[in-house]
């Protein structure tokens, strides 16, 4: 099957014309290069994917070197795999030396060695991410479908290559169940077997592999989805007893999305994630995943602000009040809390903080009081204190409002 003109039509001018140029500088130096994975994959489906990885039967080091020269490109290369990654404004391009891949024991990061396409394709994860298009001059749009990818696309399948496939790698259980949400595919019977059998070799996967994958789950248009469907298959439960994918994630996660808000949805999903969690079940679950300082501060913020809303749940709190309660905590947190409380009344103080009160400054620094007569010491910190109070409470609104209260507060310690 050739796919020379579905190429022409899908990749962007500027794409289209770089991937020819790597492919005929590649042909000059005797070595071959294929389009492979998710873009032939999306390119048959209809879907947009201009993050491009070539696979180079050959030195993709050197070849992606001269590219990256002549395109002025940024370039990261990762020497141990074989692979380079090319920057551009609107895209990115990966380039891999074809491989082999060996493990010393499940869940470790493989062993890889130069080697042909067909090596190359069967290390891959499911069969409709192992297909490649030829981009050598001589068969141009050529398809190499060596494990009937197609085909699992034409029936909507997510399929694995080989029966020990999840045991080399556990996260491809997480994988798998995300193609199969996002997709709307399902995961083939045999596949679906195997994922049952090797969920326990979730454990032998680093905190730091399984909290990327969950990243990458979060990253999906409805996460909740993929969430839902890890809870009933058992997943969840083998990375932490507590969690779950139920409606109310499935709720919340909707409420985080119309915040309009994408750069936060990761980490807020994650507060989410976790909000049933009692403070042991937290720790346990940060050192699983050996999550990042500001995630961590962010979940744990999320559990410690959960047992304080009550204080929240008062109709004539002061703004002050609230911002003197919130203010300690991340932001994130806040967010987080304010989209799972029940309570009208402690989410609309909580939106106070977040939209406003976080936000409240005074016109006046330590420079201005020193001017205005108060002295160096502990009286600066308290007159501040007392301008920020009456400006979050709106009893003063200007700078002209500030001196006279400062005023006022001189004139009341000289009487005392």
């Amino acid at each position: 099957m050739n796919l020379a003109t579905q190429i022409e039509q899908y990749l962007p001018r500027q794409l289209l014309e770089l991937v020819k140029d790597i492919s005929e500088q590649a042909a000059e130096q005797e070595q071959r290069v294929y389009l492979v994975g998710g873009v032939v994959r999306d390119m048959f489906l209809g879907y947009p994917n201009f993050d491009l990885d070539l696979v180079v039967e050959g030195d993709a080091l050197k070849l992606a070197q001269q590219v990256a020269e002549a395109s002025h490109a940024k370039l990261l290369t990762h020497h141990r795999f074989g692979t380079a990654k090319l920057r551009y404004r609107d895209f990115t391009l990966d380039m891999a030396t074809a491989r082999k891949e060996t493990y010393a024991k499940p869940g470790a990061l493989p062993t890889v060695t130069p080697s042909t396409l067909n090596d190359d394709l069967i290390r891959r994860d499911f069969s409709i991410n192992a297909m490649a298009v030829s981009l050598t001059p001589n068969d141009y749009g050529e398809l190499i479908d060596p494990h009937q990818g197609k085909s699992d696309l034409e029936h909507r399948l997510i399929r694995i290559l080989h029966p020990r496939s999840f045991c080399d790698d556990a996260t491809r259980i997480l994988r798998a169940v995300r193609y199969e949400q996002r997709l709307g595919f399902g995961i083939e019977p045999r596949t679906a077997q195997l994922l049952k059998r090797d969920i326990p070799m979730l454990d032998t996967i680093s905190g730091d592999r399984i909290r990327h994958e969950l990243e990458l789950i979060f990253k999906e248009k409805l996460p909740e989805l993929a969430i839902k469907r890890l809870d009933n298959l058992g997943v969840l439960s083998k990375i932490s007893l507590s969690l779950k994918g139920d409606g109310w994630i499935a709720e919340k996660f909707d409420r985080a999305r119309r915040l309009k808000k994408p750069h936060q949805l990761p980490m807020l999903y994650f507060c989410l994630l976790i909000y049933s969690f009692s403070e042991n079940e937290i720790e346990q679950f940060l050192t699983r995943l050996n999550t990042s300082a500001t995630l961590s501060r962010a979940m744990r913020d999320t559990l410690h602000l959960k047992t304080s809303l009550p204080l929240l749940d008062k109709p004539a709190m002061k703004p002050s009040e609230i911002y003197y309660l919130l203010r300690e905590y991340e932001p994130l947190a806040v967010q987080a809390n304010a989209i799972a409380t029940e309570s009208p009344i402690v989410h609309q103080h909580l939106q106070l903080f977040l939209t406003k009160l976080r936000y409240v400054r005074t016109s006046l620094n330590g420079g201005d009081l020193k001017r205005l007569g108060i002295p160096v010491g502990p009286e600066i910190g308290q007159v501040l204190h007392a301008l920020h109070k009456a400006k979050l409470d709106g009893e003063v609104k200007t700078r002209a409002g500030e001196k006279k209260l400062v005023r006022s507060l001189k004139n009341t310690w000289h009487t005392c």
